[in-house]
């Protein structure tokens, strides 16, 4: 139970570390007071460029990863080790906590950003297949919509219904992960999907492939 708790611990101070926010703060600018007030590398992209937008993603990817990849497997010195049953819960606890980190930074006054580059990181540390199945659904989604946030929603959720398509009773941990994490993404995006129903979010029309065949709509 230690090594769970402590694993946990450490993976949620690894999502406070926020990239956007620790970035903008060396350029003197809080990210939450600009363009969407989303601190991930969409808003970061549109407010301060594609260098800083690439480092943001490679800050919030890197951190998901190595909390599943990384930490949740290693053996750190003087610290009882979990039993097996734990022991499987250390790496969908690390996914979920570095997640809420990044949501729910401590470093920045509870105030992240949405989760999903930091989910898809946690993602590729557990299974390259489960990414996979991530950036498909990303991708399809808003090749059709235009929405990003539609597609990051469908993103999560199949993560988790990959995983369920899978052996879930051998996997009850991973299941649950898979299922929070596509209900913490999808909450996150409550104010894109309040825009969706009100036909008052924006398409990422470059992406929108259908879309600007058909011409605005």
């Amino acid at each position: 139970m230690i090594e769970l708790i402590v694993k946990a611990l450490l993976a949620y101070l690894i999502g406070s570390l926020v990239g956007s926010l620790a970035l903008g703060k060396l350029r003197g600018v809080d990210i939450r007071t600009m363009g969407s007030g989303n601190a991930g590398a969409t808003n970061m992209l549109r407010t301060q460029g594609k260098a800083a937008a690439f480092a943001v993603l490679l800050i919030d990817l890197g951190k998901g990863a190595v909390a599943t990849g990384v930490l949740a497997p290693l053996a750190i010195a003087g610290l009882p080790a979990a039993g097996p049953a734990l022991h499987a819960l250390l790496i969908p606890a690390c996914g979920l906590a570095v997640i809420a980190g990044h949501v729910y930074p401590l470093w920045y006054g509870f105030r992240g950003g949405k989760g999903v580059a930091t989910f898809l990181g946690a993602v590729l540390g557990i299974d390259a297949g489960l990414t996979l199945a991530m950036v498909l659904a990303w991708l399809t989604v808003v090749i059709l919509s235009g929405f990003v946030g539609l597609a990051s929603i469908a993103g999560a959720v199949a993560v988790a219904a990959v995983i369920a398509a899978r052996r879930p009773a051998a996997h009850p941990g991973l299941l649950a992960f898979g299922i929070l994490a596509a209900l913490l993404i999808t909450y996150t995006h409550r104010a894109n999907i309040g825009r969706m129903l009100a036909g008052t979010e924006p398409r990422a029309r470059r992406l929108w492939l259908l879309g600007l065949r058909r011409g605005p709509g």
